[in-house]
């Protein structure tokens, strides 16, 4: 029934039109309210998209099955194909009774601050808590990467922040010799995917892959003009005909090493050194290879082809640099708001930290009521805003997300002795095994000492604990009433085991 799915598909667009016009007449004052809706937003238009793309295939009739129903419809008995469709409903619905509709109504309209919202949730867990909801990057576990590189020099974060976008010296100290190794491709690479990402969680309803495709382009372009800064085929030639430095003239300079040493005394004493001594037998060597008139052809073959190796790994380095560079530029606010928070939090003792975090998870479980009558008072204080079903603290309110967490209410901890009752939390757990409800549910399976059933909630455990330990004890009695008991000549009364020991001793 291509008809009906036509049809379908117009009110489907229809409703993803009026849920978009009333999210974008709303304007948010909280940020994670706005990604909210923004997310949302970003979802319908992907959808209206989808649903266009299925209503145009109808249109195009590519198969002809469209004109055939029209035809069937237009021609004939029309009661005769009334009934014939009525049939095919009613066959459909038998074969599935439990088939859901969809209320495109119900889907797409906004939701009432009470109801709750469950892309809220999801919007919670893109972001992690430095970054704020997108207000701040968290680009910590990346500066611990780019500390763990080699011949780096270490920085604290706060100036990371300045400086990760700059790839050349004085604040890169890297050589382009150290770039190409598999730890600093690797560093780039998740630094530019940090940022690729944050950027789409952070910005749903721009046109991001025209701006990734632009930045795409523009390194391709510079890249065969060899213009990307650093990365030029003379900036370091390759093989054994590069030309060597001679450092600044005012030193010594060793041409194994390749370094330059200003005391002479110093100089003198690394030549018995393990690292020059193997500088000199790899260059003796490499000299010795080039210098064989048979190995020159292959020398040259293997140069070239490492060469174009090298200059692929090369390219794939600079063009995540260049990405980094390219959206850091994009992201200079955010970027500064960082270094602004950063430096705010230094200064901060413990207890400010803490109640700023109640004060933000505070402010993110707070309801926006902004809909209702002014004159409503007391209505909109009875009306408590609890979204994520928080327990209640001693005012009546939900208590803060971060104590919820830190008592791990959101774990359950059944008994089954309890009735299969569910415990929320390790500390309800832990002081339930003292109250009235597990005590009485260990009497009815006839256990009398219930401080030995600490920690055991299934019937099956607690029944098995406690024949072991009536069987413990009537080995026990039985063992006490078979000892035989012995006197001595002066009355004296002991186990047998005991007398006869004594007797051999010569004791009695």
């Amino acid at each position: 029934m291509l008809l009906e799915e036509q049809r379908f598909l117009h009110e489907d667009l229809e409703r993803l039109e009026q849920g978009i016009s009333d999210r974008v007449a709303e304007d948010p004052r909280h940020i994670r309210d706005r990604l909210n809706r923004d997310h949302q937003i970003a979802g319908f238009l992907n959808r209206i998209q989808e649903q266009s793309k299925r209503l145009l295939d109808i249109y195009n009739d590519t198969e002809g099955l469209r004109t055939k129903e029209i035809q069937s419809i237009s021609t004939g008995d029309p009661f005769d194909e009334f009934s014939k469709q009525m049939a095919e409903i009613k066959n459909f619905h038998k074969r599935y009774p439990n088939e859901p509709v969809e209320n495109l109504e119900r889907a797409y309209k906004r939701k009432a601050p009470g109801e709750g919202e469950s892309v809220t949730m999801e919007v919670d867990n893109m972001f992690t808590g430095e970054e704020a909801f997108g207000r701040f990057l968290d680009l910590t576990t990346i500066h611990e990467e780019y500390l763990n590189l080699q011949h780096i020099k270490r920085v604290s974060y706060l100036q990371y922040l300045s400086i990760f976008d700059n790839f050349g010296p004085p604040h890169m100290t890297l050589k382009r010799a150290d770039k190409s190794t598999d730890a600093y491709f690797n560093y780039v690479g998740r630094l530019a995917d940090y940022l690729e990402s944050f950027m789409r969680r952070t910005r749903p309803l721009e046109d991001l892959d025209k701006l990734f495709t632009s930045v795409d382009s523009d390194f391709e372009k510079a890249w065969e003009e060899n213009a990307v800064p650093g990365w030029g085929p003379d900036a370091q030639p390759v093989g054994p005909t590069a030309p060597k430095t001679e450092g600044t003239g005012e030193g010594i300079w060793c041409p194994d090493c390749e370094k330059e040493f200003k005391n002479d005394n110093v100089y003198k004493s690394h030549l018995t050194g393990k690292k020059h001594v193997k500088a000199a037998e790899a260059r003796k060597a490499q000299g010795a290879t080039n210098g064989t008139p048979n190995g020159d052809t292959l020398n040259d073959h293997t140069n070239a082809r490492g060469s174009t190796i090298q200059r692929l790994k090369e390219r794939a380095i600079a063009e995540r640099e260049h990405r980094i560079k390219r959206l850091a530029s994009t992201m200079e606010t955010v970027r500064t708001d960082t270094r602004v928070n950063v430096e705010r939090k230094q200064g901060m003792t413990e207890r400010e930290r803490q109640l700023e975090l109640d004060a933000m998870f505070a402010e993110s479980a707070e309801a926006p009521n902004r809909n209702g009558d002014s004159d409503s008072d007391s209505d909109s204080d009875e009306k408590i805003y609890n979204p994520l079903k928080l327990p209640l603290a001693w005012d009546g309110k939900p208590i803060p997300y971060w104590l919820y967490k830190l008592h791990g209410l959101g774990v359950e901890f059944p008994c089954e002795i309890c009735g299969n009752f569910v415990y929320m939390g390790r500390r309800a757990f832990d002081k339930h095994f003292n109250e009235a409800r597990h005590i009485y549910g260990l009497k009815c399976l006839g256990i009398t000492n219930t401080t030995l059933f600490r920690e055991i909630t299934g019937i099956e455990d607690a029944l098995k604990l406690w024949d072991k330990i009536t069987r413990d004890k009537k080995k026990e009695k039985a063992g006490g009433e078979n000892i035989v008991q012995m006197e001595d000549a002066d009355g004296n009364v002991m186990p047998e085991k005991v007398y006869y020991d004594l007797q051999k001793q010569g004791l009695l």
